[in-house]
């Protein structure tokens, strides 16, 4: 393409989209530019309700009183029973042991 064979309201529009070209990447630039962009954000500071913070709290409170009660509560286990034959068989194995240690002259098994 020769410059010199384009009008002149050619040109003049080629050079005004120069212009827009040169303005939008300085402008795109501000923008990328992160160390003005996060200054300004560091400095917004957002600030939460009386309300919003006693909700949370109370949320936080209800879940912390759910997982203690669960830790807190076991299990029942029913308890074994031995049944009375089953006593008195091990009532008898253990006379017999005593009665055994007894004649060897110990007083301990």
């Amino acid at each position: 393409m020769n410059l010199l064979s384009l009008a002149s309201h050619q040109l003049r529009k080629a050079a005004d989209l120069v212009d827009k070209i040169e303005e939008l990447k300085r402008e795109l630039s501000a923008t990328l530019d992160s160390s003005a962009v996060t200054t300004q954000a560091r400095n917004i500071k957002r600030k939460m309700s009386d309300a919003g913070r006693l909700a949370i709290a109370a949320a936080q409170k209800a879940r912390w009183a759910q997982i203690k009660a669960k830790s807190f509560i076991k299990p029942a286990r029913a308890k074994r029973k031995m049944s009375a034959g089953a006593r008195a068989k091990i009532a008898a194995a253990a006379r017999k042991r005593w009665a055994k240690a007894k004649a060897a002259g110990k007083s301990s098994l």
